[in-house]
């Protein structure tokens, strides 16, 4: 835990002067809201709302326990409020079998509040420190985690981040929850039981600027704007599964994958661009389709999963407000090489 903060004294000068020291702190309570919610956009309403409720209670800070200790009991307990509120948020693979019939019409299903991707651009650099650290706090982030974790019960949810991830005792959790160590305890187990499945793979957690990586990823973006089959078949593994909230509609396997995009997604050679990004801690790619005026706009978000060397999972997302999120720009040049060759960006007017 971090070093304890004297209480202030009451008045907004000190209010403010605790504000100033718990701003370290906002990018991993980001982090938690999100892995909590399943939302970006969730989870950066709520910290805000973090901020303002100590912002408010901050003469009430009696320094017992540390700063971050009490910006998180005010966080987890705004996420638990919220989540009894709104529900979780799933992935398609989550609601419902794949399609047997890839060809047949895919219908939007707007009312589904549905899990987001995390833009990495959010979070910043991870801080130097112990490797272990660093790649345990991005295994924390995969999608495939956060898609489970909306599967538990909120207060479960609560326990398992608080415990697995942030390493808080049990008796601290149980004081934040209040319940007893016993019942964190054994709702941490039960967590763990029911998430074991989506533990990452070493291999699945390959440091970007692996060049291997890199090379694969090159060729991945280069087939696809080709519309090269042969190239994207090679890169596929047979079981590959692809999902595209907001359509219900999944598809697995290499063959019905291939049906799926050329009924669902016609890009022909050079109709689409693609510029590679990162989000969940996974490599993605915004996907740019070509418009009438000669220039790329954003189509749909890639967050892929790559176990070796070969693409399993994609989840192309279609709310194009991420685009933005993961620091990508608003539109293509037209000027732009259409097969594969790094673009010229910029921002459209």
């Amino acid at each position: 835990m971090a070093e304890t903060v004297k209480a202030p004294a009451c008045g907004t000068a000190a209010r403010e002067k605790l504000l100033e020291q718990a701003r370290p702190f906002r990018g991993e309570l980001l982090a938690h809201c999100y892995r909590m919610l399943g939302s970006v956009h969730d989870a950066e309403d709520l910290v805000q709302d973090t901020y303002l409720r100590a912002w408010r209670a901050g003469d009430r800070f009696e320094g017992r326990s540390s700063l971050r200790t009490w910006l998180y009991r005010i966080a987890t307990n705004a996420c638990l409020t919220a989540i009894e509120q709104r529900g979780r948020r799933p992935m398609p693979t989550g609601l419902g079998a794949p399609v047997e019939d890839p060809e047949r019409p895919v219908a939007e299903s707007a009312e589904v509040p549905w899990l987001e991707p995390a833009p990495d651009a959010l979070f910043g650099q991870a801080p130097a420190g112990d490797p272990a650290s660093v790649v345990a706090g991005r295994a924390s982030m995969r999608l495939a985690l956060v898609a489970a974790l909306q599967h538990l019960p909120a207060r479960q949810r609560a326990v398992l981040l608080l415990r697995d991830v942030l390493k808080w005792r049990a008796g601290e959790v149980a004081e934040l929850l209040g319940t007893s160590t016993a019942a964190v305890n054994s709702a941490l187990q039960r967590a763990r039981a029911q998430l074991q499945d989506v533990a990452p793979m070493e291999e699945e957690l390959s440091e970007p600027t692996d060049p291997r990586l890199r090379s694969r990823l090159e060729r991945y973006a280069a087939a696809f704007e080709k519309a090269d089959v042969r190239a994207i078949a090679d890169l596929f593994q047979e079981e590959v599964v692809w999902e595209m909230p907001p359509f219900p509609e999944w598809v697995r396997g290499r063959e019905r994958l291939f049906r799926l995009i050329a009924a669902q997604c016609p890009l022909g050679p050079g109709e689409g661009a693609m510029v590679p990004t990162s989000a969940n801690g996974q490599p993605a790619f915004g996907l740019y389709r070509l418009q009438a005026d000669g220039s790329y706009r954003p189509f749909h978000l890639q967050v892929l999963n790559l176990r070796e060397g070969r693409v399993v999972h994609v989840a192309a997302f279609f709310d194009t407000r991420l685009f933005a999120k993961c620091g990508l720009p608003a539109a293509l040049d037209s000027a732009r090489s259409p097969l594969g060759d790094a673009p010229p960006l910029r921002e459209a007017p």
